[in-house]
């Protein structure tokens, strides 16, 4: 072949080689899909019907589910406990009196809201897939009590897939907004079923097999309650180790955060929940919350980096470092 065919050929061929890893994001009626290297990540879901929106399933790049199924579907030998656990969402327990975490009569007293989604701004693939929209949180007559602008970044490497979740919590314009201090929230992902630590299910032990570590090394159920950069979620599975990290951004509220991390597979970073995680204080019930003044906001921003391997082997430190110096 003649250099400038060959040269023309090499070009038409390099876009296609590019793509296999580019992320690919699909608009649905009520969902975006969300593909990389043509392979299904996760779902982002905004039009079910659900209190709030939410991602699901979360994949490995292997196709491993991270997630737990239920309550979007129903799998065999699955705990069907807390039905508002749906796979990794962003919700918090107590917003001016309203609980946006619990749904019906799960939970406390405080009355239940829905956090609705505006419709979205933009879906766009790439390299990084770009994921813009916006929601409004009602109580239950349908008052708003506040909104969000919410963007997720979805991308992978060799080390594993990255979801970066970024939520602009804005108060009213005539009335500011108490984020109160409760353990129930806030950036959330309940692991698959195979990744809890031994616990109990509707009184009876359940053996487990995975483990939980934080940046500053404490372990397991040592972790509930404690503050860190970041946090690991990680198990054996079919003779290969998975994880779940979640990364605070350094420029988070009340960095390092509280971590929300139950043995039966809840995982939650929680900047919050400060009077019910340090008990030992004696701290007022209120410590913890945070006022957003009228027509003010917050951003919240964190990395949840899905890996294979045990934190040593995935570098989860390293790839903590990465985040925050911004890459």
């Amino acid at each position: 072949m003649k250099l400038p065919a060959l040269l023309l050929a090499l070009a038409t061929l390099a876009p296609l080689a590019s793509a296999a890893d580019n992320v690919k994001l699909t608009k649905l009626t009520d969902r975006v899909r969300v593909e990389i290297g043509g392979q299904l990540f996760t779902e982002y879901v905004f039009g079910d019907g659900a209190s709030r929106p939410y991602c699901y399933p979360i994949l490995a790049a292997d196709g491993t589910p991270l997630s737990r199924d239920f309550p979007m579907k129903d799998t065999p030998g699955e705990e069907t406990d807390h039905p508002h656990h749906r796979a990794l969402m962003f919700a918090h327990g107590d917003a001016n009196g309203i609980d946006f975490w619990n749904e019906g009569k799960v939970g406390g007293p405080l009355p239940k809201g829905r956090t609705v989604s505006l419709g979205l701004v933009e879906a766009t693939s790439g390299d990084v897939g770009t994921l813009r929209t916006g929601n409004r949180w009602f109580s239950p007559e349908g008052k708003p009590i506040a909104s969000d602008d919410t963007i997720l970044r979805f991308h992978a490497d060799k080390n594993g897939r990255y979801l970066d979740y970024e939520v602009i919590i804005r108060a009213l314009l005539d009335t500011p907004l108490v984020m109160g201090d409760s353990k129930e929230g806030t950036m959330s992902i309940r692991v698959a079923q195979w990744m809890t630590l031994p616990h109990k299910y509707q009184g009876q032990a359940v053996p487990g097999t995975g483990h939980l570590l934080t940046s500053t090394g404490v372990r397991d159920a040592d972790v509930w309650g404690k503050r860190a950069d970041w946090c690991d979620y990680f198990a054996p599975h079919n003779g290969k180790t998975y994880g779940v990290a979640i990364f605070d951004h350094p420029e988070n509220l009340r960095h390092p955060t509280w971590w929300m991390a139950r043995d039966y597979g809840l995982f939650n970073a929680n900047p919050f929940g400060q009077h019910e995680f340090e008990p030992e204080k004696k701290l007022p019930k209120n410590a913890g919350e945070y006022t957003i003044p009228a027509g003010g906001s917050l951003v919240l921003r964190y990395r949840f980096y899905f890996h294979e391997g045990d934190p040593e082997a995935a570098q989860v430190a390293a790839r903590y470092a990465d985040y925050a110096a911004g890459r």
